[in-house]
């Protein structure tokens, strides 16, 4: 898959419509549930495509850290037939906190995806700024672009998150989770991804000024409302369900961020998953998005243990990449539905995120 070569012309070339992944809430429920479903058949079987991006070049662009969702998305380029082209923090030229960390010198977020869409086929990003500049990349490069997360969102994390799931438990009708942390990005994508499930039954438990916000749970809820799923948010961790199929937690602070309440581990200290916790909850799997401090948001007997398929759920990423590519940048996913343009978006929800 390449794209044509563009045309000659004068002037700066007009916006077009955005393509590619940015928020789950954009996609209907069926191109979810197709893109786990794919998932799930990736993760089975590397080999089962014919090559989409054959010939494509795909930008790589990591302004914060990443240990699994960087190697997933690189090895899936290569694994597709494509060619990625790295490009790290200070690499680009865009202006302070748009995507990587204040440079001297730079160059607007218009002006660099008209640059990079006229020499790449697709874009895999975790800026440092917002989901929107990953929307104005895609409008102004004529390119399409994959959200690798943004402070609102890590939609790549919730489509593995349910793959996993479907391959550990099979159907996901009727899915009892209870998630307990920071109401993060990857709890965002969680929540838009569990709403699509026919009677899911989602609790998302977070410390107090540290939960899912109200806007992402009102665009979750709409979508719960037409599946029969049923969202709960809470902002205690007295009296949480112990009739659930899965535990989830995340790491309680990102990679080099700090927290303006000096106390804010206390604040945490109750949502610790620990022996004590899962025992109360005799039959639940354990999930966590990696990277761990053991000891704090999860004990190393939980995550290591017999019940944890977090390390399924990491090995499965580079499944996900791969639909996620495979769908966004190639002229039609492998069910028939083209990548096409995203409807416009729930409102997004701002969290400060995982590092997964």
């Amino acid at each position: 898959m390449t794209r044509p070569a563009a045309a000659l012309s004068r002037g700066a070339p007009p916006p077009a419509p955005e393509t590619g992944l940015f928020s789950l809430a954009d996609l209907p429920v069926e191109t979810v549930t197709r893109l786990v479903e794919r998932t799930v058949e990736l993760h089975h079987d590397r080999a089962a495509h014919a090559r989409p991006l054959a010939g494509a070049a795909v930008g790589v662009l990591f302004a914060r850290p990443s240990t699994r969702t960087r190697t997933a998305f690189t090895v899936a380029a290569l694994r597709l037939g494509g060619s990625p082209v790295a490009h790290g923090p200070g690499e680009l030229q865009p202006p302070s906190g748009q995507f990587v960390e204040p440079v001297e010198s730079g160059e607007s977020v218009e002006d660099t995806g008209r640059s990079l869409g006229s020499m790449l086929d697709g874009l895999v990003a975790r800026p440092a700024g917002s989901l929107d500049d990953l929307r104005r990349l895609s409008r102004y490069g004529h390119l399409p672009v994959v959200n690798a997360r943004t402070p609102e969102e890590h939609p790549s994390q919730g489509l593995c998150d349910l793959a996993t799931l479907r391959l550990t438990l099979g159907s996901l009708d009727g899915l009892r989770l209870l998630y307990v942390g920071e109401g993060n990005a990857t709890a965002t994508a969680l929540a838009l991804a569990l709403s699509g499930i026919p009677g899911c039954e989602a609790t998302f438990a977070c410390p107090p000024g540290y939960g899912l916000p109200a806007e992402l749970l009102a665009a979750a809820g709409k979508r719960a409302a037409r599946t029969g799923a049923t969202l709960t948010h809470r902002d205690s961790a007295r009296s949480l369900p112990t009739g659930v199929d899965v535990v989830y937690t995340t790491r309680w602070q990102s990679t080099g961020g700090g927290r303006p309440d000096a106390g804010w581990r206390e604040r945490f200290r109750p949502f610790h998953v620990d022996e004590e916790f899962m025992t109360r909850r005799p039959g639940a799997l354990f999930l966590h998005d990696l990277p761990a401090h053991r000891g704090e948001e999860v004990s190393g007997a939980v995550l290591d243990g017999p019940r944890s398929v977090a390390w399924t759920q990491a090995s499965m990423k580079l499944g996900g990449a791969m639909a996620v590519l495979e769908w966004a940048l190639s002229e039609g996913d492998p069910h028939g539905q083209a990548s096409g343009t995203p409807a416009p978006p729930d409102t997004p929800a701002a969290s400060e995120a995982s590092e997964a």
